[in-house]
């Protein structure tokens, strides 16, 4: 009986360090969940992003890992359905994720973030809806730059250029969209602009020869268009058809390969605003342009095409997130929230700062006014002046 007892106590004192070893200790793998759109409409978003996080996990484990653990990547298909990624998050939170890259699609993230308000994981998104920073959510820290910020950027360029009479048309079923186009209208005065029209259509649209005429005859100097998808392809084209001859303009959802080519010759000569990592030659050598780089040159050579606007959101989240677990120097979600909130990085898409009142962390300096020159983004000469002077040169 003593020898039983003896041996029921010896196995009592070998089991919590059994677990330890398990959940915690050096060989085990570390757990990131990552939910974005692989099927439904925004799937050309989700697989830019899935391409560039598996990139970065990738360089990450051959380096060694963060502290001292590989990385095992937890991929969702939210199908491009706010339902399908709340479902996604709460599969990955049971899976003991120590944090989620989350959805492009800005619909999904603001479904997706009373879950994680109530799990207080650490969610690193990857859509710009100014919703998620509005009011300000713990665990949420946004990875583009804001719908609003877009918005300050391109009233800047407009600004320089001598326009002041501007049209908008928006994407009425996008949470980024609707941001975007009340970004420009909430700002339009400060910079001597007046939005002279407002037009509205919705995901599924099609046909955009009203809206296109409406512009016509509103008096504006230059159109801005706010949508993600299948819509600005189209809008591009009939747009050039109508012979509308006023400069457009497209943001970041369109800075790929995945608008230009169906675009075709429509694209030509149109503007789009992107992250800076979109047009990193056109940037001196430094910090910046190295951190582009090291997205760029390894995914042109895997893929054909160099990186697009979503496959630098999605490679930056990442980067973003483990240097935050190194900077926390442990796995615990506050510890990694805490250390989110003190954070300052160079990355793909321009140097971050977050705090405790800022989870966005990215200003305007980092976005780029582009024209399509054939077939390729090129950035302007306002904006090559612009971002040479945070890039370093």
């Amino acid at each position: 009986m003593r020898r039983l007892t003896a041996s029921f106590a010896a196995l009592l004192l070998l089991l919590p360090a059994a677990c330890s070893t398990d959940d915690k200790g050096d060989d085990a793998t570390l757990k990131v969940g990552l939910i974005v759109s692989l099927t439904g409409n925004y799937a050309p978003l989700g697989s830019e992003d899935k391409k560039s996080v598996e990139l970065a996990v990738q360089q990450l484990n051959d380096a060694g890992g963060v502290l001292g653990r590989k990385v095992e990547l937890i991929v969702r298909d939210d199908k491009s359905q706010p339902e399908q990624s709340v479902l996604s998050f709460n599969e990955l939170k049971g899976n003991e994720v120590v944090a989620v890259i989350g959805s492009p699609f800005s619909n999904s993230a603001l479904a997706t973030i009373p879950q994680v308000d109530r799990a207080k994981i650490p969610y690193v998104s990857l859509t710009p809806a100014d919703e998620q920073i509005k009011p300000l959510h713990p665990y949420v820290f946004v990875v583009p730059a804001t719908s609003a910020t877009y918005a300050d950027r391109i009233l800047q360029y407009y600004q320089a250029q001598k326009i002041s009479k501007v049209a908008v048309a928006h994407d009425n079923r996008s949470s980024y969209a609707n941001a975007g186009a009340a970004g420009m209208e909430a700002k339009a005065a400060q910079y001597g602009i007046t939005l002279v029209a407002g037009e509205q259509f919705q995901t599924s649209t099609t046909e955009f020869s009203a809206v296109i005429n409406n512009i016509k005859t509103s008096g504006a100097q230059a159109l801005t268009v706010w949508a993600t998808g299948a819509p600005a392809v189209a809008f591009a084209k009939q747009y050039t058809a109508a012979g509308a001859g006023l400069p457009l303009m497209f943001t970041g959802a369109q800075a790929s390969t995945l608008w230009l080519k169906p675009a075709g010759a429509a694209a030509e000569g149109v503007f789009v605003a992107s992250s800076i990592a979109v047009v990193g030659d056109a940037l001196p050598a430094g910090a910046q342009k190295t951190a582009i780089d090291e997205l760029a040159t390894p995914f042109t050579a895997a893929h054909g095409y160099p990186p697009p606007q979503f496959a630098a959101d999605g490679y930056t989240g990442f980067k973003l997130l483990t240097a935050a677990i190194k900077a926390a120097g442990g796995t615990e979600p506050e510890k990694i929230q805490k250390a989110f909130e003190g954070l300052t990085l160079t990355t793909p898409n321009g140097t971050y700062h977050y705090s405790a009142t800022d989870h966005a962390g990215l200003t305007a300096d980092y976005i780029s006014i582009n024209v399509v020159k054939g077939g390729k983004f090129e950035a302007t000469d306002w904006a090559r002046s612009k971002l040479t002077a945070v890039a370093g040169g």
